[in-house]
């Protein structure tokens, strides 16, 4: 097991998204602006998606791992903390997903 978390990933992020361009992939994406960031958040939950329904463990975790990376990304771009989304999940915890997703409105 691996003491590495998602607030280790989102300092990382951060960090990166502070260097120059042609130094961090991470800055190079949001230089380019929030849609690419985007996209390449679709892209690689679509490819996590069919490794998923192809039972490919090995890459289903690869792909996982570049939803996360990619998904802190977006949020880096759009200033939105982890801490932020931590919080929304807890507030959700409280409740069923079944009663959560009843509760929105339609």
């Amino acid at each position: 097991m691996t003491s590495f978390t998602l607030d280790d990933l989102a300092r990382i992020v951060a960090a990166r998204a502070a260097a120059p361009a042609t130094e961090s992939y991470t800055a190079k994406l949001l230089a380019e602006g929030p849609a690419k960031a985007a996209k390449k958040l679709g892209e690689e939950a679509v490819e996590a998606a069919i490794a998923a329904v192809q039972g490919d463990r090995q890459n289903l975790t690869a792909e996982a791992a570049d939803v996360l990376y990619h998904l802190l990304v977006v949020l880096q771009g759009a200033r939105i903390p982890l801490s932020d989304v931590m919080a929304e999940l807890e507030r959700r915890t409280v409740q069923s997903g079944l009663a959560e997703k009843a509760s929105r409105k339609a």
